[in-house]
Order: structure tokens, then C-alpha cells, then sequence
């Protein structure tokens, strides 16, 4: 009997659902029909699109598709697909992680929300903002041309911060994301930053309806998501997860409760680290290979990067990593 592959299962956040993935549930989707029909009556009883209505849009709309209650769930859809066709018979999945909004997924993917309940975090904490969208998030490079860690830039972003405050701003490092600081805050601390951050190819680069995520900003919509989502859709995960900290989930150990408290309480108003999910995923679980969930491949450079700290299987530079691509491929993007 040929032995399984180890794989640490990765979940994409809001940006991964574009204009070059638009009909992905069309093109991956025909063997999640029922999951699909669950969704759509679900969203449709709230007068919402329907995510099969969404995705085959004739053009893809960034009005329409990148609303947070848009986004969210026919990501989710699209990811669960995906999630849906690894072969179990050739791949062992011994954990399950994600960036922002993946992390949700994560729980849904894992097992530690139930059927019911992975439409209801996912699409509750993406409709938060239906009225009004709470600050911004915009992104920005700390490291050179080879994916190494440039400490110059790392410290002009730090100043950059500083004197944003300095200008009343509120801006906080949202999420750590291998080679690129995400920056959150409100407008006049975003607007400070992308004056004053040096240029660099295209960036700093404001997210489309993106708002400032893990950041103290969004302390009022984690209590409302605490008076809205119930506890009762949570309960231990069938395998590992890895959160916003490095911290691991396991089966036997999980309290449904502090979950549940991180989840819609530290996840949402401290910083994400995404490097640390995904070094933790390599040196704690050793796998064979990374899978990446599509739509897209929105962090497939961001994983690369995050190997390229780690020396992981010797990969020390952007050329490395993608000559390992090339000939025996670690990370393995399902939305390519």
C-alpha cells in the first residue's frame, strides 16, 4: 500500500476572489452541488445574492464581488471545493490554517463548526459592514528583490507608523504576511501613509473594501459578534488547527470556549500573523507539501516568502523557490 503524503492545508482570506477567478464554482464546483443549493437558500432567505449568482456574473464586478457579504462565502464556497477533491486515499491532512478571514474556513474545513454554523460565522462576520466599512487596510513590502528580509524597509514602515499617529491617525500592523507589512487603520492614518510610505513598483497599495481588520478598530464588531454568533456552533476540531498566533488547535485538548473567545474576540482586534501560522505548519508538522486552497493564488508569493525565512528544504531565495516549483512543487496552489 503506497504511503500518504503529509499535508498542512492552507485557507485563502477576502482578496482571493478576483476578476481572473471569476466562474471558479462553475469550473470546480460539480461535486459540491448540494453545498452549493444549501448556500444559495440560505443566502437568498436573507434577500442576499446567491453565491451561484455571483460567480456566474458575465464580468466580474469589484463593486458587487469584493462587498465583504459577497466575498466571504463564495470564497468559502470556491474553497471548499477545493478542499472537497484532495484525494484522501493519497494525501494525510495533519493540519488546517489560514490567513484573516481563512481562518474561519479553517474552523469550517477542520471540523469545529458544524454545518450550520460555518455559514453563520462566515457569512455574519463578512456582512458586518453593509452600512459602513471601518477603516481600510493597505499593504506594503519589507523585504528586497530576492524575498529576503529588508531591515530598512521594515524600519521605514516602523517610522512611517509613528509619524502617522504623530499626525492623529490610528493605524496598527494588521496582519504579518511573509515578505509584506498590511497596515490597518482609519482614513486619516491610511491617507498619511500612502503620502509619505517611499514608492515602490506599486505599492503602498490601499485593498478594495477591505476594512481595518485585526486592529483595535474593530473592537465594537467583535462584541456584536459575540451577541449575534452563538457558541453552540463550535466544538473540537476533528484535525489540528493553526490560528493568528501560532497557537495549535488539537481534537482531544481544544476548549470549545476559548475558542470561541478567540475567534470573535482576539482574531478580530489584534494583528494576524500569517509568517508565524505557516512556520509553525512547517517545523511542528514536517509536512511533504503545503496546499493552497484557490480561488486563485492570492498567497502563494507570501508562503514562498515564508520559506525563504525559514530556509525551508533549502529554499534561501525567490530563484530557489521557484526552481523547487518547477521541479518537485512543496506548495501546491489548487486554484492554478
Amino acid at each position: 500500500m503506497q504511503k500518504k503524503e503529509r499535508i498542512v492545508v492552507i485557507c485563502p482570506g477576502r482578496g482571493s476572489y478576483t476578476s481572473e477567478t471569476l466562474g471558479y464554482l462553475k469550473k470546480h464546483g460539480s461535486g459540491i452541488g448540494e453545498f452549493i443549493a444549501d448556500i444559495d437558500q440560505r443566502r437568498a432567505k436573507l434577500s442576499e445574492p446567491t453565491i451561484s449568482e455571483l460567480d456566474n456574473a458575465t464580468s466580474f464586478s469589484p463593486s458587487l464581488h469584493t462587498k465583504g457579504e459577497n466575498a466571504s462565502t463564495l470564497i468559502y464556497a470556491c474553497s471548499y471545493a477545493d478542499f472537497q477533491s484532495i484525494d484522501r486515499e493519497k494525501y494525510e491532512i495533519v493540519a488546517v490554517t489560514g490567513n484573516s478571514m481563512g481562518w474561519y474556513l479553517a474552523l469550517a474545513f477542520a471540523g469545529a463548526l458544524d454545518w450550520a454554523g460555518g455559514f453563520e460565522v462566515i457569512n455574519t462576520m463578512g456582512s458586518m459592514m453593509k452600512d459602513k466599512i471601518i477603516g481600510g487596510q493597505l499593504i506594503y513590502p519589507v523585504m528586497d528583490g530576492d524575498w529576503r528580509e529588508n531591515p530598512e524597509l521594515i524600519e521605514t514602515v516602523r517610522l512611517a507608523v509613528v509619524k502617522a499617529r504623530e499626525a492623529g491617525g490610528q493605524v496598527y500592523r494588521s496582519i504579518h504576511l511573509g515578505g509584506y507589512a498590511v497596515i490597518g487603520g482609519d482614513s486619516v492614518g491610511l491617507n498619511h501613509l500612502m503620502k509619505n510610505l517611499p514608492k515602490v513598483e506599486h505599492y503602498p497599495f490601499q485593498l478594495i473594501n477591505h476594512a481595518a481588520f485585526h486592529t483595535p478598530l474593530l473592537r465594537a464588531t467583535s462584541q456584536r459578534a459575540f451577541e449575534i454568533i452563538s457558541e453552540s456552533f463550535f466544538r473540537r476540531p476533528k484535525v489540528p488547527m493553526i490560528d493568528g498566533r501560532g497557537k495549535i488547535w488539537q481534537p482531544f485538548s481544544t476548549d470549545v470556549q476559548d475558542l470561541y473567545q478567540y475567534t470573535l474576540g482576539h482574531q478580530v482586534c489584534e494583528t494576524y500573523d500569517f509568517t508565524k501560522a505557516i512556520t509553525v505548519a512547517l517545523k511542528e508538522f514536517a509536512p511533504d507539501k503545503l496546499f493552497l486552497l484557490g480561488p486563485g493564488n492570492s498567497l502563494g508569493g507570501a508562503i514562498g516568502q515564508i520559506l525563504v525565512a525559514n530556509t525551508w528544504h533549502g529554499i534561501g531565495s525567490k530563484a530557489d523557490f521557484s526552481a523547487r516549483q518547477k521541479s518537485n512543487s512543496f506548495l501546491v496552489s489548487m486554484g492554478m
